[in-house]
């Protein structure tokens, strides 16, 4: 799984594709370690932080946060990261965690 519940919220881990044609989530990324990231397409170029910035206002929109409940965690500089995301655990929202690389 790409994402795991923590007791502020959860982890997600993601793989981006900068200078994409559109912003989009295009599957589920399994690297050699068996490890899921949650593959999305971004427009934004993958410099002075564009595309970082382009994933949490990406994000904050598909899980209706805010923006400030995202914070990334590792990979500022490379495209797989982890994001920690600050809220309330709920079904809800783990929901649609769930099935966001399944609803292509």
């Amino acid at each position: 799984m790409y994402y795991e519940k923590t007791s502020s919220g959860y982890i997600i881990r993601v793989r981006i594709t900068p200078n994409s044609s559109k912003n989009a989530i295009t599957g589920i990324f399994t690297d050699n370690n068996q490890k899921e990231f949650l593959k999305i397409n971004l427009r934004a170029i993958p410099e002075k932080g564009k595309a970082n910035q382009e994933l949490i206002v990406f994000l904050s929109k598909l899980l209706h946060l805010n923006k400030s409940s995202f914070t990334i965690i590792s990979g500022e500089i490379d495209r797989y990261k982890k994001l920690k995301i600050d809220t309330e655990v709920s079904l809800t929202l783990e929901t649609t965690l769930a099935t966001l690389g399944h609803s292509l």
